[in-house]
């Protein structure tokens, strides 16, 4: 459960470019997310943005992957402090720490640089219930602290070394010098009441009160307050989602909106673009909104030599690490572009603003002669340059299939060469091991081609006037060819032997619900040439939901088809279907040949049978989107159905119900469950033991794309 108490929101301020004084002219904002066993401090003044984390293992914590640590995080540079704690006498679990002073537990820290970018931090008073020890301390990058957390507990020498620990009085300091030679880092503790010992680099604190102070001197960004971020019609909505809205102003910046609090605060373009589409209708828009410095962000990273998106931006000292691993001497940023599915979303962002809103067909042309400035090998582009370079490289990966006879296995989009990874399930077994994803080939790359024929005939791309036939011909064809290569039928005896050895297999104490398999079941695989030689990875899921939010498909009998499995699969129970009682499950193996799904969608798994906010998002908004259809002069057919027209509908609202039952949960990162009582029970995935030869995975507790319903509401019309 999680609980929100906000200090102070200053709702018609601005957090504008680090200033100089001392003072802020405004009043700072601070708000408190508890979700144990962390507890989520924010913090924004006209000098710096900071998260702190305090992690203090609750009754129920693994203590093997859970225990005490202090975290600061800062969005300026993906850059961060953490220090671990264990008990001096050794029982886990006998140690717990708390932050002090209720009403305002951070301070901000502020000191004026001569030779480069002030001093910023933040201050707080921290107590131990005991006697403690600081076991380890990573200073410098959020990757760096992500790397250990999540990977194999590795430390890097060059980093840890270079930490100098000292000691004056009852202080301890803690400092280290980036890769940079320039930046530094600091983290110190005071005793208040109690006393600290410094021995080597081995920090111990008697049970009491400590001071403790994280600073550094990086630029920071230009964050967007609660008002910023949104349109001026929308503001009531600061109002209406204390929370929400200011865990999005923490997340906005004029340059670039960031992906996640605290293990992803940078850029990620899949991220972003898709948070947009859903927040679009409240977003704020012309030059500095929030939906411009979306776009942009996006445009300012694409590689120039074949129209690639960037999926994320490093930067700060884990590009400067990275650059050496490289044999370069250079703080550059560096840019991955590993994802294929970034590509897609690209072409539908612009549309959707700049030939759709008022707003940004007035700020077109000046947007788009922008000239790049952030990638340093896009020098002397514009932002139309980009964004053609984007749409060629889209037109030529999918001419092949359009053509005449090309609607084959091999002409569809497929992963990169040696990339396991590309798209949003991107964890080993996200789709597990296909080449080929379900998603991008029958939703996104269709959708994109229906924007570049749109932004053709707006008057874009001028140098390709072909485009405005072609990308709509292209299209048409992606749309109604795609679907057939998914397609998994298990006979209605297969589906139920299947879900009863899913059971035994996966060790589910729930029902098996087998009896409300009446027939054959129907769906479409995660994706094509999966592991063990699976033609298609035959497992159910809410993928469905991009076709349904991005395209308006007219091929009437593969429609009605293609919402009827959709609505059957929200409507069933798992592990026949995607319901739970805690949301619908991204992912269920139990269809599968191949009893390896079991171990490899799990509920410890980050695209395991999971619950994602932004997945039950885009399902409500794509139902509603093929709802709404049924009010135009020409309606589809399933609108006439009136048995099938009544179960989409129903299944629309189901998907309502489950999220408004777990609105507790809607904002954070990822979700997961455990069978308790004879019920599912809302589990923080990163509470759950990690599958063998995995790290545990810690769910941000605020994702930017699941602050989208701030925007998608149910329509009640279609109750």
């Amino acid at each position: 459960m999680w609980t929100l108490t906000v200090y102070a929101i200053p709702h018609h301020t601005g957090y504008h470019a680090p200033q100089s004084s001392t003072v802020c002219k405004e009043s700072a904002s601070q708000f408190h997310i508890s979700a144990p066993p962390y507890d989520n401090y924010f913090f924004s003044d006209c000098h710096t943005s900071v998260q702190v984390v305090v992690t203090s293992p609750a009754p129920m914590s693994n203590l093997t992957i859970i225990g005490p640590r202090l975290l600061v995080a800062w969005p300026g540079g993906n850059s961060g402090i953490v220090g671990f704690f264990a008990p001096q006498d050794g029982q886990n679990g006998s140690l717990a720490i708390t932050l002090e002073n209720s009403t305002t537990p951070l301070a901000p820290i502020f000191k004026n640089n001569t030779s480069g970018p002030p001093v910023v931090g933040i201050s707080g008073r921290i107590r131990f219930n005991t006697s403690a020890i600081l076991t380890v301390a990573i200073l410098g990058s959020i990757r760096t602290i992500r790397d250990f957390t999540e990977g194999p507990s590795l430390l890097v020498p060059k980093i840890q070394d270079a930490v100098v620990y000292s000691q004056d009085g009852e202080k301890v300091s803690l400092g280290r010098t980036w890769l940079d030679n320039v930046t530094e880092t600091h983290l110190s503790f005071t005793a208040r009441l109690g006393g600290v010992s410094l021995n080597h680099r081995t920090v111990v604190f008697e049970a009491g009160v400590y001071s403790f102070e994280a600073s550094y001197n990086y630029p920071q960004l230009e964050q967007l307050n609660s008002i910023e971020v949104l349109k001026p019609q929308s503001t009531e909505l600061v109002t209406q989602f204390s929370d929400q809205t200011a865990s999005l102003s923490f997340l906005s910046y004029t340059t670039k909106l960031l992906a996640g609090a605290w293990r992803f605060l940078t850029y990620f373009g899949r991220d972003s673009m898709i948070s947009l589409l859903l927040l679009q209708p409240v977003l704020s828009e012309g030059e500095g909104g929030a939906v411009e410095a979306v776009i942009s962000a996006v445009l300012e990273r694409i590689n120039r030599s074949d129209g690639s998106i960037c999926h994320e931006e490093t930067i700060g000292d884990y590009a400067t690490f990275l650059n050496m691993q490289g044999g370069l001497a250079s703080t550059a940023p560096q840019y991955d572009y590993k994802m294929i599915d970034s590509d897609y979303y690209l072409p539908i962002v612009i549309e959707q603003y700049f030939v759709r809103t008022a707003v940004g067909q007035r700020r077109s042309e000046a947007f788009l002669q922008t000239q790049a400035s952030v990638n340093p090998k896009n020098e002397g582009l514009t932002y139309a340059d980009l964004a053609r370079l984007n749409a060629e490289k889209i037109m030529n990966t999918s001419v092949a299939f359009a053509a005449d006879g090309g609607q084959v296995k091999g002409n569809l989009i497929h992963l990169k060469k040696g990339q396991i990874v590309g798209q949003w399930r991107d964890s080993t077994y996200g789709i597990g091991g296909g080449r080929v994803p379900y998603d991008v080939n029958t939703a996104l790359v269709p959708a994109a081609l229906r924007s570049i024929s749109a932004l053709s005939n707006a008057g874009y791309f001028p140098d390709h006037p072909g485009w405005k036939t072609d990308a709509a011909d292209f299209a048409k064809v992606w749309e109604d060819e795609t679907l057939q290569f998914f397609e998994v039928q298990v006979p209605q005896a297969s589906a139920i032997r299947r879900v009863e050895d899913y059971v035994k297999q996966s060790g589910f104490q729930g029902p098996a619900n087998t009896d409300n398999i009446t027939g054959n079941v129907s769906f479409y695989g995660l994706a094509l040439e999966g592991n063990n030689n699976q033609a298609v990875v035959q497992v159910l899921n809410t993928d469905d939901c991009f076709r349904l939010f991005l395209l308006n498909t007219t091929n009437q009998s593969q429609l009605s088809a293609f919402l009827s499995q959709v609505a059957d699969h929200i409507l069933q129970p798992f592990p026949i279907g995607l319901s739970t009682s805690v949301g619908l499950l991204i992912a269920n193996p139990a269809y599968g040949e191949d009893l390896m799904s079991a171990e490899n969608w799990t509920t410890n798994a980050y695209h395991g049978t999971v619950v994602w906010s932004w997945q039950l998002a885009m399902m409500a908004a794509g139902l509603e989107r093929q709802l709404v259809r049924c009010d135009d002069a020409s309606a589809p057919n399933f609108c006439y159905d009136q048995t099938l027209h009544g179960k989409v509908k129903t299944a629309y609202n189901h998907v309502w119900d489950l999220i408004q039952a777990n609105h507790a949960q809607l904002s954070s990162e990822v979700w997961s469950w455990v069978w308790r009582d004879g019920a599912f029970t809302v589990e923080a995935l990163g509470n759950l033991p990690p599958a063998p030869g995995a790290s545990p995975t810690e769910s941000d507790v605020r994702q930017l794309w699941s602050l989208t319903f701030i925007a998608v509401r149910r329509n009640e019309k279609l109750k």
